[in-house]
């Protein structure tokens, strides 16, 4: 099953699928481990941080070899990529999804671009994202607003023939100053507008009844990244702290499995 199948049987069925982004070897042992013990498929995410980082042959194939060994079905996926040749390069190296995240730029040119990456994927018969409104990155103001309006998503859908589109409803990425309040309401004139898979970026520090409403009005891609790595750093610096243990080869386990404790949380949610 392609995962626009997938996410197309999440919309007919009110579900949706976890998006994981992974960082390492440990980061992605973690996130499967808890997928294969709730026999539940995900989404394993790489940015082009953590592509450069890993390398992106070396970072595909061992996503795939431990989706094959935990036995998890599972897809990988391009989180937020500005560039073109970028989504091509993934493409390329065997990706069954790619975002493009042209939000930042005039609407046109948005549609352009997009438009651009959905007739690349087609020949290689992947899927495609893309964002429309103001979801705030790391560093950027939460407190500003820029949320998707139905109307222009529609015309964006439209030109593009986008797959998903990750939509504005107050979500933002990195860790929240407050507890975020979703604008429901606006999801579900949005889900009824569009009629496709939409996705909730920032999905770390959002309360699990919010999730869950969010699932029954159109969401069926929930990324989550801050929060795995975060719980993997703040057990490595309490086991380095502990002790004075310099074998990665008991370091890394604690934080292993802190990082399954945070996936299994998101997983149950849905559960």
């Amino acid at each position: 099953m392609t995962l626009k199948e997938k996410l197309s049987e999440a919309r007919q069925q009110k579900s949706a699928l976890f998006a994981f982004n992974f960082y390492n070897l440990e980061t992605l042992k973690g996130v499967l481990r808890a997928a294969a013990e709730r026999e539940r498929a995900i989404i394993l995410q790489l940015t082009q941080s953590s592509i450069d980082y890993m390398g992106l042959t070396p970072a595909v194939s061992l996503a795939r070899a431990l989706l094959s060994e935990y036995r998890v079905r599972g897809w990988i996926h391009l989180d937020h990529s500005n560039s073109i040749d970028l989504c091509h390069a993934c493409l390329d190296a065997g990706f069954d999804s790619v975002m493009i995240d042209a939000s930042e730029r005039p609407f046109a040119k948005n549609i352009k671009i997009t438009r651009q990456v959905v007739r690349l994927a087609e020949t290689f018969g992947a899927h495609v994202e893309a964002e429309l409104g103001y979801v705030a990155k790391l560093g950027q103001d939460t407190e500003r607003q820029g949320f998707t309006d139905p109307a222009r998503a529609r015309i964006f859908v439209d030109e593009t023939g986008v797959d998903a589109l990750a939509v504005a409803i107050g979500s933002a990425h990195g860790f929240y100053r407050g507890e975020p309040k979703l604008d429901l309401t606006l999801l579900q004139k949005i889900d009824e507008t569009l009629g496709i898979p939409l996705v909730l970026h920032g999905g770390s520090g959002i309360p699990a009844p919010q999730i869950r409403g969010a699932v029954e009005r159109g969401i069926c891609k929930v990324n989550v990244a801050t929060e795995i790595k975060n719980a993997f750093m703040k057990q490595v610096k309490r086991s380095v702290n502990e002790n004075d243990n310099i074998d990665l080869r008991t370091v890394f386990p604690p934080a292993i499995k802190a990082v399954e404790a945070i996936a299994a949380s998101k997983l149950d949610i849905l559960a």
